[in-house]
């Protein structure tokens, strides 16, 4: 029984939000980011410490040795050796009392901690997509392979049909050489979709970290083919230069860059410290061994920068050219950013009409295919027309099913350029899929049937007759 339920738990197929989940655990890239929000994140308790009372303990001991030489009363030199051991204990407090480079480097460090949080949030979005993107392109792959099936099953049975024709004299050889080629051609065809099949699950795979061999297909039924809300494209794009993570990023480095320029110009000007010191020492003059002093010390300290060779100045002068940098860097990101909401927004719009258009198409092909199957079996149409209907069926169902999933990535992608790109984004999509996706194989696919065979040897032979 468990051996029966682990095989079924890994036959189940995967799922937007299982794929979700473990793209989280196994994205490189996301891991790097959250690491660089995280480290950003302590500049803000690095800076703040600076600021705070800073106590320090110096604690010296020393092994000395004294040899003095002098004159006696009558003349005579008087020689003294000495050891004696020393030292030196202090306890120093230092309180910054104006520091405004301290004061805008922690202005700074909020900055930088803001860009981190911005930048792994974009990432997160990135990763949305990216696994979106990928999980759609193999649904697309498999759509595309199933129909392809669905041609082959149509052409069987119309090369099926035009041997029996020919065989009982009504049909002709042109018939059996037309109906061959576009089943040439569909095997073709197929071979090319599994090659498709199997790259996008392999690249899906690469982004969740485990094999993919099934996945819960799209319900054309369940998919909301809606306007964005709101409908107006300023608002989006008002939305996206607000909430955008990429905006945010920018702005957070201009504001760090402005900071910046805060700090040095701080170079200039003077600082003040509250200190305190206690200290005690032993033996710290060779004239009077075995004595003690303590010494205590309160007051204040000033220190005025006069001149440093101009390298205040020029750190001046590359902050300013940093701020101008990072300022064109957000304007051309906003300019951008809107070019992109806006190929999103109509995406979404056009988009619904697209669908809509091609569902009609299909109908009609539906329609005309079986049409002309009627009218061949009254002899009103020829094999040749059946056939192109077929063909018809088979590419407006390929483009309905590509306009779908075109129309569901522009949703993701205005959602991320507008940073409402979230978790709860991943169940409303998966909320859109069915479970239980059929397998992707044909029904003739695999066991190229014995039916097939045999109607080629049997279409051989009656052309060599």
């Amino acid at each position: 029984m468990c051996a029966g339920l682990a095989s079924t738990a890994l036959a189940a197929p995967l799922d937007l939000a299982q794929a979700w989940q473990a793209a989280l655990a196994n994205d490189a890239q996301l891991r790097a980011a959250r690491a660089t929000a995280q480290a950003n994140r302590e500049r803000v308790p690095q800076a703040e410490a600076q600021l705070k009372p800073q106590v320090n303990l110096n604690m010296q001991r020393s092994r000395n040795e004294l040899r003095s030489e002098s004159a006696g009363l009558l003349g005579e030199p008087v020689q003294q050796h000495l050891f004696y051991g020393a030292g030196t204990d202090s306890l120093t407090l230092r309180q910054p009392l104006y520091r405004p480079q301290l004061t805008a480097q922690l202005r700074q460090a909020r900055a930088l901690a803001a860009n981190g949080d911005a930048l792994f949030e974009e990432e997160q979005q990135k990763l949305v997509m990216r696994l979106t993107q990928s999980y759609l392109e193999a649904l697309q792959a498999e759509e595309q392979l199933r129909l392809v099936g669905v041609q082959r099953v149509a052409y069987l049975a119309q090369l099926d049909a035009a041997r029996k024709g020919f065989a009982g004299g009504s049909g002709t050889r042109t018939d059996i050489d037309e109906a061959q080629a576009r089943l040439d051609l569909n095997t073709a065809q197929e071979l090319e979709a599994r090659q498709s099949v199997d790259f996008a699950r392999r690249q899906l795979a690469v982004m969740v970290g485990q094999p993919v061999t099934e996945l819960v297909a799209l319900d054309p039924a369940r998919l909301p083919l809606a306007v964005p809300e709101p409908a107006r494209l300023e608002d989006w794009v008002a939305r996206a230069e607000t909430a955008s993570p990429e905006v945010r990023a920018a702005a957070a480095n201009l504001q760090a860059a402005r900071h910046e320029v805060e700090r040095v110009r701080a170079g200039h000007l003077p600082t003040l410290d509250a200190v305190a010191q206690l200290s005690r020492s032993d033996s710290d003059n060779p004239t009077r061994v075995d004595t003690r002093y303590t010494q205590k010390t309160i007051g204040v300290q000033l220190n005025v920068p006069l001149y440093q060779g101009g390298l205040v100045q020029s750190q001046i002068r590359q902050a300013l050219a940093d701020v101008e940098r990072y300022e064109s860097v957000l304007e051309g990101l906003k300019q951008d950013l809107s070019s992109r909401v806006h190929r999103e927004f109509r995406g979404v719009t056009e988009g619904i009409a697209r669908v809509r258009a091609l569902e009609q198409a299909v109908r009609s092909s539906e329609q005309l295919a079986l049409s002309s199957r009627r009218s061949q079996q009254g002899g009103s149409r020829t094999l040749v027309d059946v056939l192109n209907a077929e063909q018809q069926l088979g590419t407006a169902r390929r483009d309905l099913a590509q306009a779908r999933f075109t129309y569901l990535l522009s949703i993701v992608r205005l959602r991320a350029l507008a940073g409402e790109l979230t978790e709860g984004s991943i169940g409303e999509v998966n909320r859109w899929l069915v479970g239980g996706a059929p397998g992707l194989d044909p029904p003739l696919a695999d066991a190229r049937p014995a039916a097939e065979s045999g109607l080629r040897l049997r279409g051989s032979e009656a052309l060599r007759r």
